[in-house]
């Protein structure tokens, strides 16, 4: 038995039309409802596929975004952008790492080793098996 909550649909696209700061009128004249049906769809937790469509169009995102929408990555992701001031005078969007580089840096080193080991496994049953048909000879 899962004691997983099922995604609340309609509270992500609440959220992620609040982070749009798009206001329930303006979603509701965008796909040609009511605000009363926007405000039923984001406190019902499943949307019709053709409904969620149409909202996450307006939204400009895919469906598979509200679909696996989550707080969490949305605070990781501004947490660490930054604006940076270039000596032009324009500003550049930073987005710092979301991950420690270092750990990124073992994992590739382990996968290395891991596939070093395969090969030189590899090469040493060639060289058996080549020396047992030099035998049979």
């Amino acid at each position: 038995m899962s004691t997983a909550k099922p995604k609340h649909i309609g509270r992500n696209i609440s959220r992620i039309r609040e982070l749009r700061d798009m206001k329930q009128e303006a979603l509701a004249i965008a796909i040609g409802v009511s605000q009363q049906t926007i405000s039923s769809i984001e406190g019902s937790e499943s949307v019709d596929e053709e409904k969620l469509k149409a909202i996450a169009e307006v939204l400009g995102i895919p469906a598979e975004v509200i679909r696996n929408f989550s707080e969490e990555a949305v605070f990781n992701i501004m947490g660490n952008t930054f604006e940076i001031e270039n000596n032009t005078g324009s500003s550049v969007i930073s987005y710092g790492c979301t991950f420690n580089p270092l750990d990124k840096l073992l994992e590739a080193i382990d996968k290395n080793e891991k596939l070093y080991e395969r090969l030189v496994e590899a090469e040493k049953d060639k060289v058996a098996f080549l020396e047992k048909l030099l035998s049979e000879k």
